[in-house]
């Protein structure tokens, strides 16, 4: 496929979606003007900077094979995943979307369950958006498993219905200015009513010259025959007003519909600047109420999906003749497209509108009818139709990438329980990537509320634009050589902005949410290291590792270290037996006890012989040590040195072990046990030259004596001392020790300490 089939026009039926028809006329209204244009603009602005690195999403895997191979698997995994989440609840958003089009403005006759209690009306509505999605859901995986050439047919038939839809909102716009249409709203004083139960917008009717009550007293009053009824004391003291409820593009209703309007669920829908007495009045469902409790962090989460389509074309990248050229070219035009479109609406929902009809989430001012589409023209049905078939689109759309997405994490395997969904149809088509898919999909579907499938399918969508431009920065600034971004314009501080915008709306959208998303992620990086996937795709994560710690080890040279950022870095001597096991495990005990520091752990030791022929004898006593380490829990390095005498190996590992700043200062070695009755001479000349050398050096050196009766970390001791002696001045070094072993849990229950 080409820019236009395989980037441009999948963008675009991800991002003109269900949020466009059904939802920005209320954001406006709710929001204002104002707002909901900067709604608009941070969520255009959030996704912008991230189309500076859509020329590097080339691979199949699209935006998870980027950032897998920029920040190694366990971020890859994790964001991958969390990006799979989003496009597959975003597919469930979508067909509730057709769902609630279907059935509240084309065939609301269709419901399967009904209530006549109007309060108890929206919880069987949720029952036919779960029965209603399910099917629908069915048959559109089915046209997903056929092929996914079926579905760019039906990509341009949806893609022409969104266009023609979009036409006609401009259109009705345009003619509003000098002929708006006729959609009366019905008010009682400032309060909204809805048009579905009522004949006539009046309080009386006339019949066969007779003046009656009208339906609508009947609503308020005890009786609807006689005007002596006990009516609502709301309804008695203000009078029924029919107003426009599209004044049009030159009425200057705009100025009325700048500001916010938020209001808790319940709340009746009212009109500020219209007269009303100051009578409380009781609570009727014929009033137009706010079904859910609204702010501008809640329309973020809700607005937000509808700018999430410009990975469409990326997550396809396998299918594309030329990705380098047709991804970057096609999403950028998109975005650029729906920015323009969006925005603008924004602005024509606002002069065109009266706000109360706005604020109107299911059009029941309006007899039921689509709010963005008693603005088009010629006719509201080609919204109707036309958003039907858009939401439709879109969800094929998501349930071809999403499949995709997980086929490309499943054959990296770096989740072994996800290897099967790596293998696809003799076409290439992932079967058992689409089943879980839809598996997914469906717990969306029962969800069956738009407004709060919304902001979860956000959260995942924010993290992975979050660690796109996270991993584009980190390139960036680590120079790595195998970053070449094409983008003519690019500069780290773009994805850096963009990273920061993302983070800022996850926790502005739902701070709860974006914890929750945080924790799933968490959860599949600590699972994806445990397992110890290694690739050989490199870390970028690594890499900022080495680039820290260059700068660090510089910082420290540049001047002595003061006395209040001393540390005991460590250098432990240790002894090899003939069979190279560690003559002394409790000395590395004795360092771990010492880490309370948090300074450097150096262990050392010496093989005696050749270079050339103990190679093999340094690797294999290397690997013992550090066992060694990971069983006591020391946390340092492992130094091995290949010397003619042993002598000379220890002086080499004490003038040279450690880099810069990250040096040793102090040697910790055993006392020689026995050399009095020794019949080898070198074990104390050894032991005397280790001591000079470290003093030669200007090091500290702890020497200790009985070391096989240290505490281990595993012992429980119930009486004991340990003596410190303090032979000469050294600072405070020897006062140190005492709090440093107290810090360790085993010997600060255990063992009182004395300094003589």
């Amino acid at each position: 496929m080409g820019t236009f089939m395989g980037v441009y026009l999948p963008c675009l039926q991800n991002i003109f979606g269900v949020i466009l028809f059904l939802r920005l006329t209320w954001v406006v209204g709710t929001a204002g003007v104002l707002q909901a244009f900067a709604i608009v603009l941070i969520c255009c602005c959030c996704v912008s900077p991230t189309l500076a690195s859509a020329d590097y999403l080339e691979h199949s895997g699209g935006s998870y094979f980027m950032i897998s191979r920029a920040l190694g698997p366990e971020f890859g995994g994790a964001v991958g995943l969390c990006f799979y989440l989003g496009t597959t609840f975003a597919a469930a958003m979508y067909i509730l979307g057709a769902i609630e089009i279907f059935l509240v403005y084309i065939v609301p006759r269709a419901a399967i369950f009904r209530s006549d209690d109007a309060f108890k009306e929206s919880a069987a509505m949720l029952n036919n958006m779960r029965v209603y999605g399910t099917a629908f859901l069915v048959l559109m995986v089915l046209v997903v498993f056929i092929g996914v050439r079926y579905v760019n047919k039906f990509a341009s038939l949806f893609l022409a219905c969104v266009i023609v839809s979009i036409l006609a909102i401009y259109a009705g716009a345009i003619k509003s200015s000098f002929a708006p249409p006729h959609f009366p709203v019905c008010m009682l004083g400032n309060r909204t009513l809805s048009s579905r139960h009522i004949d006539i917008c009046a309080k009386t009717k006339e019949i066969n010259n007779m003046t009656v009550p009208s339906k609508l007293w009947g609503f308020f009053c005890n009786s609807s025959q006689f005007f002596n009824a006990t009516c609502d004391e709301y309804f008695v003291h203000n009078n029924v007003t029919s107003i426009q409820g599209i004044p049009g593009l030159a009425s200057g209703i705009i100025t009325e519909n700048l500001w916010s309007n938020y209001l808790p669920k319940g709340e009746i829908i009212e009109k500020p600047s219209a007269k009303s007495s100051d009578v409380l009045g009781s609570l009727n469902h014929e009033y137009v109420l706010v079904d859910i409790t609204t702010s501008f962090t809640l329309l973020v989460g809700i607005f937000f999906p509808s700018v999430t389509g410009i990975m469409a074309g990326s997550n396809r990248s396998g299918d594309l003749k030329d990705a380098q050229k047709s991804i970057p070219i096609g999403t950028i035009l998109a975005i650029l497209t729906t920015s323009f479109v969006y925005l603008s609406n924004v602005v024509l929902f606002g002069a065109c509108i009266e706000g109360v009809v706005l604020r109107d989430k299911f059009g029941d001012a309006v007899k039921g009818n689509l709010v963005v589409g008693t603005l088009s023209w010629p006719s509201p049905w080609v919204i109707v139709i036309g958003s039907f078939f858009s939401t439709c689109g879109a969800g094929l759309q998501s349930l071809t990438g999403a499949p995709r997405l997980l086929q490309a994490i499943a054959k990296d395997n770096i989740i072994p329980f996800l290897r099967v969904f790596g293998h696809s149809k003799a076409n290439g088509e992932p079967t058992w990537a689409l089943l879980l898919t839809a598996a997914i999909a469906e717990l969306g579907i029962l969800i069956a509320s738009l407004d709060l499938v919304a902001p979860i399918l956000s959260m995942f969508f924010l993290m992975c634009y979050l660690f796109v431009n996270l991993a584009c920065a980190l390139q960036t600034l680590l120079r790595t050589p195998n970053w070449r971004p094409r983008f003519r314009y690019y500069h780290w501080a773009l994805s850096f902005m963009g990273m920061s915008i993302c983070l800022a709306l996850m926790f502005i959208s739902s701070w709860y949410y974006a914890i929750v998303a945080m924790v799933i992620a968490g959860m599949i990086y600590k699972y994806i290291e445990y397992q110890g996937a290694e690739k050989e795709w490199g870390d970028g994560i690594r890499g900022l590792s080495l680039s820290a710690a260059r700068f660090a080890l510089l910082r420290l040279e540049e001047g002595p270290p003061h006395t209040k950022n001393w540390r005991p870095q460590l250098l432990v001597l240790l002894k090899l037996d003939e069979d190279l096991h560690v003559k002394h495990p409790r000395l590395l005990t004795f360092a771990s006890q010492l880490k309370a520091g948090k300074g450097l752990t150096i262990v050392g030791s010496v093989i005696v012989g050749n270079f050339l022929e103990n190679y093999g004898e340094a690797l294999a006593a290397e690997q013992t040590i550090k066992h060694l380490m990971e069983a006591e829990k020391v946390k340092g390095f492992c130094q091995l040195v290949v010397a003619a005498k042993l002598r000379e190996g220890i002086s080499h590992l004490i003038q040279s072990c450690g880099l810069g700043g990250m040096k040793h200062n102090t040697v910790v070695m055993g006392w020689p046990n026995g050399w009095r009755q020794s019949e080898d001479a070198r074990a104390w000349k050894t032991f005397i030259g280790t001591v000079r050398v470290t003093t030669a050096a200007h090091l500290a050196l702890l020497v200790a004596k009985n070391i096989s009766f240290f505490p281990s970390n595993v012992e429980q001791f119930s009486e004991g001392n340990i003596d410190v002696w303090w032979i000469v001045h050294d600072g405070g070094m020897l006062m140190l020790l005492p709090f440093l072993l107290k810090q360790n849990w085993v010997l600060f229950l255990a063992l009182p300490f004395s300094t003589l």
